[in-house]
């Protein structure tokens, strides 16, 4: 079966951790089973200073794995290795109905923008990429060539994502 995948992009601060954690709420509310993949652009680490895997790593240890009765984690040092592509990490995570993916913005899957006005760039991204499905918006968007939706919506998002990935509304 086809991985189910939809993006949420947008400009920084336009709320795309927001809207990507209500849609992962709501599409568990529904009965599914729902995985993210967000890109960074900034240095980021998971890990921090004082703690065992933190050590290990820095100590020069190419993968260290974390692990407890509750979740676990695997962190990978790229060193001067490229990043891994999106369908990369996409193939690496464990099967699901669908993955919700945060940034990626230049990448052709279906993706909802989010624009907010309080956002460092509000230049809309439909006329860079024709991948973009629908907008979510904490303000009125005029004339868009195709759906928008008020940032509050999130039934009528999730419902647009069932839609156009085919998932159905509620999990069998």
């Amino acid at each position: 079966m086809k991985q189910r995948i939809f993006g949420i992009t947008g400009w920084k601060n336009s709320g795309k951790t927001t809207l990507t954690c209500k849609l992962v709420e709501e599409f568990t509310r529904r009965g599914f089973r729902t995985a993210t993949l967000k890109h960074a652009h900034h240095l980021f680490d998971v890990d921090h200073e004082g703690t065992d895997s933190y050590r290990h790593r820095k100590a020069g240890a190419g993968e260290v794995a974390i692990v407890s009765g509750r979740h676990w984690a695997i962190m990978h040092e790229l060193g001067e290795q490229a990043e891994p592509s999106m369908q990369e990490m996409l193939a690496r995570l464990s099967p699901c109905d669908l993955v919700l993916i945060e940034g990626y913005k230049r990448e052709s899957h279906p993706k909802i923008e989010v624009r907010r006005l309080a956002a460092s760039d509000r230049s809309p991204l439909p006329d860079i990429d024709a991948s973009i499905r629908a907008i979510a918006a904490d303000h009125p968007i005029a004339d868009a060539p195709i759906p928008v939706f008020s940032l509050d919506d999130i039934g009528g998002i999730a419902d647009m994502i069932a839609l156009e990935t085919g998932l159905g509304e509620t999990a069998a």
